[in-house]
């Protein structure tokens, strides 16, 4: 089989996560230069590459969109490095919320309801947020005011640890509320 006809080949965006336009691959007639220990302005492309190449380094388009283009006199190597180590940066700032869950049925006892408060406790205190939710089976549905109940208590036992985000509320079999942990003082 040979090549496909009537189908337009289309080529891949040009900047990838990390691929960048390099020296010769720059398609533009003329190029904003930064960097350090240059003159900064509008040079052609062919002026562009010949200082980038007196000073040893490279000619690293970093803003393809802008009017006239930006290019970085730099390392290429170097300069990957700096973006991936900010991309890392980025990612380690970025808050990662937790949630767990917490289930109880609509006659739990009092043991078994301290024992999860404890745990929601220390959900709370390592900032995760809290999902608590009392399961009806079967006919149990028609008792919603013990799961009710259960829950506001539950949220009242947590309320020096963490906040209620929702008052109960029924999804299918569910009954649903949310505790966030408190900031610190």
């Amino acid at each position: 089989m040979g090549k496909q006809q009537g189908r337009p080949q289309f080529n891949k965006p040009v900047q990838d996560k990390d691929k960048y336009r390099v020296n010769e691959e720059i398609t533009a007639q003329q190029v904003r230069v930064v960097g350090e220990n240059i003159n900064q302005g509008v040079y052609s492309i062919q002026e562009a590459i010949k200082m980038a190449e007196e000073l040893g380094l490279d000619l690293v388009e970093i803003s393809p969109s802008a009017v006239p283009p930006v290019c970085k006199i730099t390392d290429y190597q170097k300069f990957l490095y700096q973006q991936k180590k900010k991309q890392k940066e980025i990612k380690a700032k970025t808050a990662k919320i937790v949630l767990k869950e917490i289930r109880f049925g609509p006659n739990t006892d009092e043991h078994d309801f301290n024992f999860k408060v404890k745990h929601a406790q220390k959900f709370l205190q390592e900032g995760a947020k809290v999902k608590a939710f009392v399961f009806f089976k079967g006919r149990s549905i028609v008792h919603q005011d013990h799961g009710k109940i259960l829950l506001l208590k539950f949220a009242q036992e947590l309320e020096d640890f963490g906040k209620l985000d929702q008052m109960p509320q029924l999804e299918g079999k569910r009954m649903i509320i949310f505790l966030s942990p408190k900031k610190p003082k």
